[in-house]
């Protein structure tokens, strides 16, 4: 069953700019904090030029970003590019992304040699299936309905690849493989009113 923001609210999101474990395929998880790349830099200013664009007034919203340096960078510079202030925004560690507990910091190859038939099972099953010293997708799901119920006005947030994939799926009503095959896109905004969910993209 999809949740639903209530009625009046609308929720804007976007995941981080691109980052050098991006372009490594490294697992990032909540430890590995790595820097935005140029790209990275440019989808952050792309994010607040589609904000800019679509909200009749930027600065009503409420912002709030995952305390990861990541998520904080794209934030800050997705509001310059708003002509707001850097820092005017809150952190909420329900944004973090899943916790990839041994496989955070290793590579896609390096993690499925560690241990094949452990990472045959999590790709096969990422909503219940826990990596040691990690979390599932059922877990994220959790932390994320935990702060969607704390939304109680119009809010932008920055948050994660997975996390952000979870997110669409929950309202979205998909199911466990569904959001699983979910893409996880950069430099592009999420609005979602009700449980209806929309790709905002530059024009």
């Amino acid at each position: 069953m999809a949740i639903s923001l209530p009625e009046g609210l609308t929720l804007y999101f976007a995941r981080h700019g691109e980052t050098e474990a991006n372009i490594e395929k490294i697992y990032q998880g909540n430890t590995v904090d790595t820097p935005l790349t140029k790209r990275g830099h440019k989808q952050a200013k792309l994010i607040g030029k589609i904000l800019r664009h679509h909200v009749d007034d930027v600065a009503a919203l409420k912002y709030v970003c995952s305390p990861l340096e990541r998520a904080r960078l794209t934030m800050e510079i997705a509001r310059t590019h708003m002509n707001l202030p850097a820092k005017g925004y809150g952190t909420d560690k329900r944004l973090t992304e899943i916790n990839l507990g041994a496989w955070e910091g290793l590579t896609h190859k390096q993690a499925r040699a560690l241990d094949p038939d452990e990472f045959k099972r999590r790709e096969a099953d990422k909503w219940n299936v826990r990596l040691p010293g990690g979390e599932s997708y059922s877990d994220v799901a959790k932390r994320a309905e935990s702060w969607l119920r704390t939304v109680k006005r119009n809010t932008f947030a920055v948050m994660h690849g997975g996390f952000t994939r979870i997110l669409r799926g929950l309202f979205e009503g998909l199911n466990a493989r569904e959001i699983s095959d979910l893409d996880e896109p950069q430099g592009v905004v999420f609005r979602v009113r009700g449980t209806k969910v929309k790709l905002l993209e530059e024009k």
